[in-house]
């Protein structure tokens, strides 16, 4: 008789997972998960967001499961038992090499988590785990960092993958906010397969399913402007780099060492010797306040990526931006958070007539209303953005002029005395 086990989950009610599943939950590494929290620090803002990578991780398993059913009853798709494990391991194990606290190490400067999904799928006991399953690391990575070329790997990394599903719909539940409603049965009931811009097969959407592809869509825009992007937990995000920055650069913690941290643990690692101060702040939820706050609307629309994209020289502007308005060094925040990607799809649109087209680009505009405006809403979500630690003012002006210049002007800048 197969063995299984049902988990019960707030989102999706009944989670089934299959043997293999089980053998690779029941690891080390993975139920390090548990204790890494999705969201990071929103649950500063939002006290229900304290759900875990480990039942995000669950629920993407859960609607690959719902999709490769879907597309196999459909006759879309026929897959021996070997290529449905590897892709249903791919979407259980794609945040695997997640840092604590959400995106956060990677905004400062520590390498993407899909880069560190290696580490743990090649060694250990999950590694071994896997080997035994007959899907080894070699097979299973290509589809977590979006290098496979399976016709089917778009539904673990892609502009409709599973991760997107589950993490809109979780986040929002589990903060109480109507910004994430998606009509996930719609979308997953309007998958097929399409020739992709190659000419080799790709996951593609059915027309039936624009209408729901453009709520999960305009439910990104929401979520980013309202919880990932919220003042308070920037404020948060932008102080927690700062001491981790701090600590690496002092030796006090390794690289290696927070990229398997928990949350806890990295913090009580922070807390026993904080020269900045910042890790009590943050522990205790005094946060740094704004002195300025301007949509990125009131900004020119082409902005230099360096605030987002160069840690090194955005800590060198806020240190020489804290001495002129008199605080010290780390007391004072520049924050102007990018995802130029946040509203893009691209993938393979059937009609109803059975012609394909590309949904991407100019063409996605005669099919979807969002793409004519998303390059509006994209600059309404971004804040830029000035926290502070003490009474300071900063002339919005000067900040709005120095986002605005090149990088190489502000490296040169910052290494004057101006």
């Amino acid at each position: 008789m197969t063995r299984f086990e049902v988990v019960r989950d707030p989102l999706w009610d009944n989670i089934r997972l299959d043997p293999e599943a089980l053998a690779v939950v029941d690891t080390p590494a993975f139920q390090r998960l548990r204790y890494v929290r999705q969201l990071g620090h929103a649950f500063l803002v939002y006290p229900g967001a304290t759900h875990s990578r480990f039942e995000h991780a669950l629920g993407a398993y859960h609607l690959a499961r719902r999709a490769l059913s879907q597309l196999e009853d459909a006759g879309d798709v026929r897959l021996d038992a070997a290529d449905r494990v590897q892709l249903k391991l791919a979407a259980l194990l794609h945040d695997i090499g997640h840092y604590p606290f959400s995106h956060s190490l990677e905004e400062a400067g520590l390498p993407h988590h899909e880069e560190l999904a290696a580490r743990y799928l090649a060694d250990g006991e999950l590694a071994q785990r896997l080997a035994e399953l007959g899907t080894p690391a070699q097979r299973l990575l290509p589809l977590i960092q979006c290098r496979a070329r399976e016709p089917l790997a778009g539904l673990v990394s892609g502009s409709l993958d599973v991760d997107k599903l589950d993490y809109l719909s979780r986040d929002a539940w589990m903060c109480g906010v109507p910004y994430g409603v998606i009509d996930v049965d719609r979308l997953l009931t309007s998958l097929t397969l399409a020739p992709g811009q190659d000419g080799h097969p790709t996951l593609a959407l059915h027309e039936k399913g624009l209408a729901a592809l453009e709520s999960l869509l305009f439910a990104k825009y929401q979520m980013y402007r309202n919880v990932y992007w919220h003042h308070a937990v920037r404020s948060a995000t932008a102080m927690f780099k700062r001491v981790v920055r701090r600590a690496i650069a002092e030796a006090r913690v390794r690289p290696d060492a927070v990229a398997v941290a928990t949350d806890d643990g990295l913090i009580h690692e922070l807390l026993q010797r904080d020269p900045t101060g910042l890790a009590r702040s943050l522990r205790e939820r005094h946060l740094a306040k704004r002195a300025l706050d301007l949509a990125a609307t009131e900004l020119p629309a082409d902005t230099p990526t360096w605030p987002s994209d160069d840690p090194d020289l955005l800590e060198r502007v806020e240190d020489r931006l804290a001495r002129d308005v008199r605080l010290a060094p780390g007391e004072l925040f520049l924050d102007f958070p990018a995802k130029a990607a946040m509203l893009a799809h691209d993938l393979p649109l059937v009609k109803r007539d059975g012609t394909v087209t590309q949904l991407g680009g100019a063409a996605a505009a005669a099919q979807l209303g969002l793409p004519r405006v998303a390059a509006e809403l994209y600059r309404s979500a971004r804040r830029l953005r000035v926290f502070v630690l003490g009474a300071a003012r900063v002339d919005a002006k000067r900040i709005v002029e120095l986002v605005m210049m090149p990088r190489e002007a502000v490296q040169a800048l910052v290494s004057g005395e101006r």
